[in-house]
């Protein structure tokens, strides 16, 4: 009988006001475990960083998705995350060269799937293949920043990561919005509209 594939998936990036939010896919291979898989939230950067790597060597399969600010101001956060959770997933199942039969999602909802999904409040927590995915999106997503960083240090992304932070909130209103800020979240329209 052949082994049952399960994919966890996990995003990172929807609070902040700038970027992309990263949906990440895994799915873990028994024979080759990870050792200290948490939710990403609660490692170092340092730790984070060496996992990634550790889930590209050793899982059967992982994936990336995402979804542009551009979309995000279209769609709205929630529909843009269910979009790049969907992506991620078809990214794997590309490498993988078939879907998975089951999909773990963390959060209370799940995107639009040709196989079945199950959600999982706070999943990141309790299933080691959600947790390497939440560490995937993560690092991606701050890779993304640092790179953004570099663009446009005047914002002091690094440090904050786009999230909504006092310090976040001064550039804003100092220098407007970059091209990458989220246009349809509350401060940065209000901060536009302060200046138009």
């Amino acid at each position: 009988m052949s082994e049952i594939l399960i994919c966890g998936v996990d995003e990172a990036g929807r609070g902040p006001l700038v970027g992309a939010v990263v949906a990440g896919a895994v799915v873990l291979d028994p024979a080759n475990p990870i050792a200290g898989l948490k939710d990403s939230k609660k490692l170092t950067a340092a730790k984070r960083e060496f996992l990634y790597e550790q889930i590209l060597e050793k899982s059967r399969a992982w994936g990336i998705g995402e979804a542009s600010p551009a979309e995000i101001d279209q769609l709205n956060i929630l529909q843009a995350t269910m979009l790049a959770m969907r992506r991620a997933i078809e990214d794997l199942s590309l490498r993988l060269g078939k879907w998975p039969d089951t999909a773990l999602i963390d959060g209370n909802r799940c995107p639009e799937l040709p196989i079945p999904a199950q959600a999982i409040i706070k999943g990141d927590a309790k299933e080691p293949a959600i947790s390497a995915a939440s560490i995937l999106a993560k690092v991606t997503r701050d890779r993304q920043m640092q790179l953004l960083h570099e663009r446009h240090p005047e914002y002091g992304f690094a440090q904050h990561m786009g999230y909504p932070t006092e310090a976040h909130f001064e550039a804003l209103l100092q220098y407007g919005a970059c091209d990458q800020h989220r246009r349809s979240f509350s401060p940065v329209r209000k901060v536009l509209e302060s200046k138009a």
